[in-house]
Formats: C-alpha cells, structure tokens, sequence
C-alpha cells in the first residue's frame, strides 16, 4: 500500500530545515610524514588587486581591474601542472554576479598560460574548490531572482542565467584547452553549485560532503546544466528523479550513483586528489583526450543550456507568492549558513 505523503507549509517548512542542516568544518590536515610537502605557488591574483608589483613567485596575467579577483582565489602550482581556484564569494556563498564576472576573467586569463613565449608550463589541470570552509557553493543568487521576479524583469533573469551557463560550459569544455577540469568539493554543493561540480571532468568529494537541487521546494526547477550533465551521466529517468525528488544526498551515496569519481576522507581532498594526479600524470595525454573524445560523443552545447534558461526563466516568472515566500526562507538559510562558515 502507497503511503501518501504530508502536505502543508509546516511540512514544506520542515524539509527546507532538514535540507539546510548546518555541517561541520573540514577536519584540518595533521601534520606528519604522511602529508604532501609543500610546494611553491604561482598566485594569479592582479599586482593591482593586491597593490604588489609581479615577482618571481607573481604573475600577472593581463591588465585587469582591481575587483577581478574579488570573490575568487586562483594559484598555480608550476611543478604539478595544476591550476587552483578557490570560490570566495564575500557575502551570501551563491553564484552572484559578481563571482560570475570574476569566474569569467579568470576563463578569459587562463589561455595566456597556453601562449607561446609564456614564463611557465601550460597547466594539465584546472581544480575549482572553494575557500569556505564546509561549503562549496549553495548555488544560484536567490535574493537577486526574487527582486528580478517580483519587478517582471524577465530578462535580468535570462542575463543572470546566460552568464552562468556559459561559464559552467566553459568548464565542461576546459576552455576548448588540453586540461582535465576537477571539481574539488569539500562541503555542500546545492543547486547551482551541485550543476558547477557537475560540468567538471571529474568530481572529488570529501565523505561529509553534501549534495541536492532543492530548487522543486519552491515549485521550481534547477535551470544551469542539472538536466543535461545529469541525463548524460545517468540517464534522462534517473535525472528527473533526482531533480524532483528535492532530497540531499551524501558523498557517498553520489559515489555510489557514479556521479562522485573519487571518495576521500574528511580533510583529505586536496590530498586525495593530488594522489591520484600524481599516479595519473603519466597518462594525462590519454585521459585529457578521452575527455575531448566524451564531449564529442555525447555533446552538452551551450545552445541547448542557453535554451533551457529561456524555460527556466518563463517557469520563474509563473511562481507564486508562495513560492516566493519559501525561495526566501531558502535565502535566509544561506545567510545563516556563511555566517556559520565565518
């Protein structure tokens, strides 16, 4: 027998709580033998943000303004071939616009490392973490879609939308470049967040990570890339399911999916993953080109994500007051979680 489930604000209420329960920190890596020694970074931070003039541990790649690296921190590890950036965003831990511009300059950067005549070797890998402890990204800007939504500004929401999705298809892509991409999670990675993890070539997550498109909770749908990446991982049946079912899932449970490449520990991410390159390195060329050979087979265009915002965005402009009221608890829930996280 079927078991019909509660209805109601209190019940609605009470998954929203149980979606946004707070989670500890990453435990911190011991000190001893066992921890990678460390190595000298290449920071990728402007001279201007940073009111440093370039040395031989700083370069600047470009003339940018001094907000380029706001919400971003970016590094280079010349020896191992890897390119770190870190999500910092200042206030509420979403993809606001401003992390959106900055997530573009640094793209827009990255090719210099590529060009003839530059200082350093081309990166192999790009690895996107995040700089908050227990949260990776809590996804899309809710407070901006309510005020755009409530002003009938259709298009803010489809600007908003289009910024995003063709940044995530410039990680799914490696920026057209020969680099694998690696989602490094190390906490909650909701909505938007879960989809940016989701472009990457591959995902890394730490045991008490946590992931889920929580966006059906108020009456909406996750509109930057769930669809697509998730279909071709798993199958358009299970996607939906996924995507409707509005629940978190663990790291575990993602691994088990096939959704989370590598497992690791609670404070071992970094460490997991550094392992892992270090023991794939030899085979880079094969890996990077199976990668380019995957997206040819079975291609995420940014025609078909610019395509799916339209829908995303008509399907905004019908939520209710209601719905709006719990996308609001859900904002709320985000600001309490960076406080948390400061």
């Amino acid at each position: 027998m079927q078991v019909q489930q509660p209805t109601g604000t209190l019940y609605i209420a009470s998954r929203l709580r149980d979606r946004l329960e707070c989670l500890r920190p990453p435990i911190p890596l011991p000190p001893g033998p066992d921890r990678p020694r460390s190595r000298r970074l290449t920071y990728i931070r402007s001279p201007l943000a940073t009111g440093l003039a370039p040395s031989a541990t700083q370069v600047s790649l470009g003339s940018r303004p001094a907000a380029t690296h706001e919400t971003l921190d970016t590094a280079y590890d010349a020896e191992r071939g890897i390119y770190w950036c870190r999500l910092r965003p200042t206030e509420r831990p979403c993809f606001s616009p401003e992390l959106l511009r900055d997530i573009a300059s640094m793209h827009a950067a990255i090719p210099d490392l590529f060009a003839a005549g530059s200082p350093l070797p081309a990166p192999r890998w790009f690895v996107c973490g995040s700089a908050i402890p227990g949260i990776y990204n809590l996804g899309g800007d809710l407070g901006l879609f309510r005020r755009l939504i409530a002003a009938g500004d259709r298009d803010g929401l489809l600007r908003y939308g289009h910024a995003a999705v063709e940044a995530i298809h410039r990680n799914h892509t490696a920026l057209d470049l020969p680099m694998i991409t690696v989602a490094l999670v190390q906490g909650d990675a909701l909505g938007g967040g879960f989809e940016c993890a989701l472009a990457h070539d591959l995902i890394v997550a730490e045991r008490s990570a946590k992931f889920g498109l929580p966006e059906v909770l108020f009456n909406l749908f996750p509109g930057m890339g769930a669809a697509s990446f998730l279909s071709r991982r798993i199958g358009r049946a299970a996607a939906e399911a996924l995507i409707l079912s509005g629940e978190i899932h663990t790291a575990e449970a993602m691994h088990a999916m096939g959704l989370v490449d590598i497992l690791a520990e609670d404070g071992e991410g970094e460490t997991a993953l550094q392992a892992f390159i270090a023991k794939q390195d030899r085979f880079h060329n094969a890996r990077q080109a199976m990668a380019r050979a995957r997206r040819r087979v079975d291609p995420v265009t940014i025609e078909e994500l610019r395509d799916i915002v339209e829908i995303w965005a008509d399907a905004a402009m019908r939520l209710s007051e209601q719905d709006l009221r719990r996308m609001a608890r859900l904002c709320g829930a985000q600001d309490r979680r960076m406080a948390v996280a400061a």
